[in-house]
């Protein structure tokens, strides 16, 4: 008599469960952290925290293309404004390519901070306090901060360098203004989906940087997409501490949605046939609520506002759109201009809280 033979499994029934057991694990950590961010955010700091302890010299930021670096080859004159470029979240370091040369062509010497944008929003102003010292002494410097960069600029003036009413923890040169560029000051939605912008972060091919599997878990274990969700507690806490009143502030806002002008003329001819000048009211903040509620697709105009109570610069753009052009024959992005013409402002000016100096950014 033969024994029964016992069935193994079909190689496809096993992917199948397999496949299945992922999504249902995926979809009850995706129910649990959406329910609670502050025990996800201390969660993903103990892995990035015991990933460093486990290999310290794999995990360590400075791998050649962290840190501050110098654009350009020829030194500014001394005398110039300097600037500090700060990128966003998972920016695979294309975001200054038109902004920078266009500054250093009107005399500006440009540094840029690179730096683990996956972690914690406060690690990464505190990675820019460790790197502050070893700025060359010289004139204070703007700090120009795209997205989520503007977010560390923040921070490490008003907790770091500047914090109002106290002394400056971090040695260094003063800070002579900061100018946000698409800044979510309220948070973005658009946090929650990081795991694309990690794509395009680790798999964009730059000079000096190639993707590997510490480089992702180097950038940090997506601490900075939940301080970037609206009413985070990162947020709440950098939005209620004071600004310092000697450093200067200004944003500049992208709008998808921008009336056209053939469409205000039409509003004008719906209220004079109909006799409502009502109607025009309401038909133009119906459409104003569209552009500011889209905004430049990834920060709505309300979130990215001056948070020092300032009126902000609007232009027609998408979020990259700002400050980089699609097309080498595209116009040149229209947060450019806007920039120059605020750091001219403040270089015509003497700075505040810095004696004896007076910033005089050579005009090109």
């Amino acid at each position: 008599m033969t024994e029964p033979t016992t069935k193994r499994p079909r190689p496809r029934r096993l992917l199948t469960l397999a496949f299945l057991s992922l999504l249902a694990v995926t979809a009850a950590w995706s129910w649990w952290s959406e329910d609670h961010p502050r025990q996800e955010r201390r969660l993903r700091v103990l892995v990035h925290d015991q990933l460093y302890h486990w290999f310290p010299a794999q995990m360590a930021p400075d791998d050649g293309w962290h840190g501050l670096r110098q654009r350009g080859v020829a030194p500014a004159p001394a005398s110039a404004l300097r600037v500090l470029l700060i990128h966003g979240l998972d920016e695979p370091g294309t975001i200054w390519d038109d902004l920078a040369p266009a500054l250093e062509s009107a005399g500006f010497e440009v540094w840029e901070f690179r730096y683990p944008n996956d972690q914690g929003i406060d690690r990464s102003a505190d990675y820019l306090a460790s790197h502050w010292p070893e700025l060359p002494p010289g004139p204070p410097l703007v700090l120009i901060g795209h997205s989520m960069g503007g977010l560390v600029a923040r921070d490490f003036v008003s907790r770091r360098r500047h914090p109002a009413g106290e002394g400056a923890p971090v040695d260094g040169p003063a800070v002579a203004g900061v100018i946000l560029v698409g800044t979510p000051n309220q948070g973005s939605e658009w946090a929650r989906l990081r795991v694309w912008l990690e794509l395009r972060d680790q798999f964009t091919t730059v000079e000096g940087r190639r993707f590997s599997l510490f480089a992702a878990l180097r950038d940090g274990t997506g601490e900075a997409k939940i301080d970037l969700r609206p009413g985070s507690d990162f947020l709440r806490a950098l939005n209620a501490r004071p600004w310092p009143p000697a450093v200067p502030i200004r944003a500049i806002e992208g709008r998808l949605l921008a009336a056209p002008p053939e469409f205000a003329a039409g509003l004008e001819a719906a209220a004079a046939a109909t006799g409502s000048a009502a109607l025009r009211r309401r038909l133009a903040a119906w459409w104003n609520s569209i552009g500011a509620d889209l905004g430049d697709g990834v920060v709505t105009l309300e979130s990215a506002r001056d948070p020092g109570g300032g009126a902000p610069v609007v232009v027609s753009a998408a979020h990259r759109g700002l400050l980089l052009r699609l097309l080498p024959g595209d116009p040149p992005p229209p947060a450019i201009a806007p920039i120059l013409d605020i750091l001219r402002q403040w270089g015509a000016a003497p700075l505040p809280g810095v004696q004896g100096f007076s910033l005089g950014a050579r005009q090109g």
